[in-house]
């Protein structure tokens, strides 16, 4: 019988009381491993006043209290490391190193939360004027809330509350609802870890969830990562109801492969970075740019070999390069993207859609899939595909290639292969996208830096974790003081300046 999950609010598992249920999956087998209660708007909203009753004696405590609470997650998260993980990659799918580096990648924006006494830190000005000092504080907002997708369930729930939670916040997490067992243990590790109660809430749900935060009066802010149709929505709602929004959405990332490039090299990174995930992640690239038709060939000539010799399989295989999909309804629409390719006339050199695993035949498996000769006038190539699928675009030369990445819709992340340095420092300077990699395949800034796509990739001002993530979860007020030793008697009728 398939488990009951709960949500998280006020420091307990708090059961499911509007009565809807989604089910949770395991990719691999098939199986229905849990249902998962669906939050109604009246469940949002208890969650949302006890943080807010919560969240003042939190901002009050000093930043390096805050920042102990997480130095001792951080502790309490690397003691569960591998059972974490094997949870996250049975609801996901994806291979048990791959579930460890999404952990990692979390715990690596927790990290840096930690230094929120420095982060939080304002400015001061002696003098400013006559007997005037000036200075600036940065307050959290209040309740603050983040949604988050299916395929990083662990990375980015840690990406939203980390930063959020270390400013002074009170946090409503809404996590997918395909795989959100690992975020609510997250959050019973912070309770353990000695966050307070309500600070961070978890609530399971659909749209009626997302609606219900989007309109709450007292949430604040609200991070979203998804699907651009998605993200789009959420921005545009949210900022219509007043509050501070940051909603990144899909992406086709290109990989440009000049031809000085070492095509082992490049071939390795076109593998990794187009197939690990099962293709299931917003940084995956999706597209291959090489350089001449010489290039092209050699480049298709590699990839095929490589791509048909890709092992898939469950989660729990050490040796696996990839596992199955999320979910039946995933795997199906992927396979109708490659159905499509096929119409529209680009060539499929490698067909993944008919594999199956012995022993694993319910599970949501499909083997690699690489297309040549596509164009920019194809659904394959506009469209974001989520799943093991390469396209290859071929260029007549640089300036072609690099009008592909600053022509399309998104603009999340983009890829050069190359020796040639003033190639790739021009590369650099005139793409039209917000992370760029240069002989690195998957240009995902550590924790330190923000991350955050371009064009219909992002909606917002800021972006995830880095500096920006302290900007967006405090707002800043400026205080002009001044005493009143030697002050000249009279009202004052202007501005002060200091002319």
């Amino acid at each position: 019988m398939a488990e009951t999950l709960y949500h998280f609010i006020g420091g307990k598992r708090v059961e499911g009381k509007s009565g809807r249920f989604g089910d949770v999956y395991w990719p691999m087998t098939g199986e229905v491993a849990a249902k998962v209660p669906l939050a109604s708007t009246d469940e949002v909203r208890a969650a949302v006043a006890n943080a807010k009753a919560a969240q003042p004696e939190w901002a009050a405590t000093n930043p390096q209290r805050r920042a102990r609470v997480l130095m001792k997650f951080l502790q309490l998260v690397d003691a569960e490391y591998d059972s974490l993980a094997e949870t996250l990659a049975r609801e996901h799918g994806k291979t048990i190193p791959d579930a460890k580096g999404d952990i990692q990648r979390g715990l690596e924006v927790v990290e840096f939360a930690c230094g929120v006494p420095h982060l939080q830190k304002g400015e001061y000005t002696e003098s400013a004027g006559p007997g005037i000092d000036m200075y600036s504080m940065r307050q959290p907002l209040g309740v603050v809330a983040g949604i988050t997708p299916f395929n990083f369930p662990a990375m980015i729930p840690m990406w939203k509350f980390a930063p959020a939670i270390a400013a002074g916040n009170a946090f409503i997490l809404k996590p997918s609802e395909r795989d959100p067992s690992v975020p609510l243990r997250l959050a019973e590790l912070l309770l353990e870890a000695g966050l307070p109660a309500g600070i961070l809430n978890v609530v399971n749900g659909d749209k009626e969830a997302v609606d219900a935060i989007l309109d709450d009066p007292d949430i604040q802010a609200v991070g979203f990562v998804g699907s651009t149709p998605i993200a789009h929505y959420v921005y545009s709602r949210a900022t219509a109801a007043g509050k501070r929004a940051q909603c990144f959405g899909g992406a086709k990332n290109h990989m440009i492969v000049m031809p000085d490039a070492d095509m082992d090299q490049a071939v390795d990174a076109l593998i990794g970075a187009g197939y690990g995930s099962a293709g299931e992640r917003c940084m995956a690239i999706s597209v291959a740019v090489p350089v001449g038709e010489k290039t092209a060939d050699t480049l298709v000539s590699k990839l095929a070999r490589r791509v048909e010799s890709l092992k898939i399989g469950p989660s729990t295989d050490p040796s696996a390069d990839f596992g199955p999909l999320v979910t039946a309804q995933h795997l199906q629409k992927v396979k109708d993207y490659v159905d499509i390719g096929v119409k529209e006339g680009a060539e499929l050199v490698v067909d993944g859609r008919e594999f199956t695993l012995q022993g694993y035949e319910n599970g949501y498996y499909m083997g690699g899939c690489l297309f040549d000769r596509v164009t920019r006038d194809m659904r394959i190539y506009k469209e974001e595909i989520f799943g093991p699928v390469l396209s290859v675009v071929r260029a007549k030369d640089y300036e072609e290639a690099l009008s592909l990445p600053n022509e399309h819709e998104y603009g999340n992340g983009v890829a050069i292969y190359t020796r040639d340095g003033d190639a790739a420092r021009d590369f650099a300077a005139r793409i039209n996208v917000g992370m760029v990699g240069i002989n690195v395949p998957i240009p995902v800034p550590l924790a330190y830096y923000t991350f955050g796509g371009w064009k219909r990739s992002g909606f917002g001002d800021l972006n995830q974790h880095g500096p920006d993530a302290i900007r967006f979860y405090t707002k800043t007020k400026t205080v002009t003081s001044r005493w009143p030793s030697g002050l000249k008697e009279g009202a004052e009728f202007v501005i002060p300046t200091m002319k």
